[in-house]
């Protein structure tokens, strides 16, 4: 395969270079290429308004969500070409973590499922940055079986009335629409019975509860559905078909997380370069030199692999199960990295030398973020399934549940 830009690809990539040259927030660079490994935050500024001035920024001169069609925010662009714009906005793109749930996950299962009014009038909001969307679909008692979710919708006239609660919602606390999925029938198969909408976060009985996280990070949120009523016309997909309709937001997740997710490797590569331990350099090790090796080629597969994604995505297909290979990865390289680098300090983990301690403190916020990011968007087990059977075409898991009522698959302490 060549990569190499061909002559338009390379007056493309010219264009978005010197814009963003002349347009980036640069008072934020130092701090965003500190923000890679575990929590990507500003010290200086909120992250949210920073955000949302940058994605109207770039709305404004068209490059939001390049990939969408024109006529819902976006600019039309070949797969490639977002490519080319992800390497040359660079660590700005840090800057639009809050927009990523609602333009790699909502905003495709919107254009696929929503009406056309409904994708007129919410995605070119989401791709300037004046919406910002969630994803409400992990429930307390499902853990990583989405489809045993319990939150309830039950018809009244042209509204449904919601009543449940979902947790581990990225961004709920900040959000102003969400795709939510429910069950509209609890006499059937629990991958059927389940209806997806779309809802105001701020509607009458929503309430969202910040999770304090270990890293000192406040991401996730319990939400909670209390009567709260939607209307008909905010459905996507057909009654009952919301598992088909959640698979496409599921698919664009995991290739959504496993493209844009940190390993890490750059950075422990500098930090090997730089660390001198009682032994001598850390380069002049040769296991240090085995293991960085070992993620320099996991990386460059990761790459190509989220290419190939791209290129199937041009061809109009759906993101398919193999992209749990990329999230499988780089989640568990994410958390090898980390443990790795705490292990080459020793006891000089808490560093005193104002570079060193900034590393070192980088690798420490990775090291406490990783687990949450392994579960995400799947746990490894769900991927290591999905992959085997879908993937691979290995038997399938035994599953007791299958083809049972979901009113009728017993519960702890039933």
């Amino acid at each position: 395969m060549n990569f190499d830009d061909t002559p338009q690809e390379a007056a493309f990539r010219a264009e978005a270079r010197n814009w963003v040259q002349a347009n980036a927030p640069k008072e934020f660079e130092a701090e965003l290429s500190q923000a890679s490994l575990g929590r990507i935050s500003l010290k200086s500024a909120d992250m949210v308004a920073v955000g949302k001035s940058w994605q109207k920024k770039k709305s404004d001169a068209g490059w939001a969500c390049l990939s969408w069609p024109k006529e819902y925010g976006g600019r039309g662009a070949s797969p490639i070409e977002k490519v080319i714009w992800q390497q040359e906005e660079g660590v700005y793109g840090k800057l639009t973590q809050p927009f990523q749930i609602g333009e790699g996950m909502c905003g495709p299962t919107v254009m696929a499922f929503g009406s056309e009014a409904d994708k007129r009038e919410r995605l070119p909001k989401l791709a300037s940055g004046e919406e910002i969307w969630c994803q409400l679909f992990s429930e307390p008692a499902g853990g990583s079986d989405v489809a045993g979710l319990r939150t309830r919708a039950e018809r009244d006239g042209d509204d449904w009335i919601v009543n449940g609660q979902k947790i581990w919602t990225s961004g709920a606390h900040y959000s102003d629409w969400g795709l939510l999925i429910t069950r509209t029938d609890p006499n059937v198969p629990k991958h059927k019975g389940l209806t997806m909408f779309f809802l105001d976060m701020k509607s009458p009985g929503v309430e969202v509860r910040p999770i304090k996280q270990a890293n000192g990070m406040q991401e996730f949120n319990e939400v909670y559905f209390t009567n709260v009523r939607i209307p008909d016309s905010q459905r996507l997909g057909k009654v009952g078909d919301g598992w088909n309709v959640s698979l496409t937001t599921l698919m664009n997740e995991r290739m959504s997380i496993g493209s844009r997710l940190a390993t890490g490797f750059p950075e422990i590569f500098a930090f090997c370069n730089d660390l001198t331990t009682e032994h001598g350099p850390a380069m002049d090790d040769r296991a240090v030199r085995a293991r960085l090796a070992d993620w320099a080629v996991k990386s460059s597969g990761l790459k190509y692999t989220a290419y190939r994604s791209l290129s199937a995505l041009s061809r109009g297909e759906r993101p398919g199960p193999e992209n749990s290979i990329g999230k499988l990865v780089a989640g568990t390289m994410v958390q090898d990295i980390a443990a790795f680098a705490m292990d080459l300090q020793g006891a000089a983990g808490g560093l005193a030398g104002e570079a060193d301690g900034v590393a070192g403190g980088r690798f420490q916020a990775m090291l406490l973020g990783a687990p949450g990011m392994r579960i995400a968007g799947g746990t490894d087990e769900i991927l290591r399934n999905i992959i085997a059977e879908r993937v691979l075409g290995l038997p399938g898991d035994i599953r007791v549940d299958k083809d049972v009522p979901f009113n009728q698959i017993p519960t702890k302490g039933r």
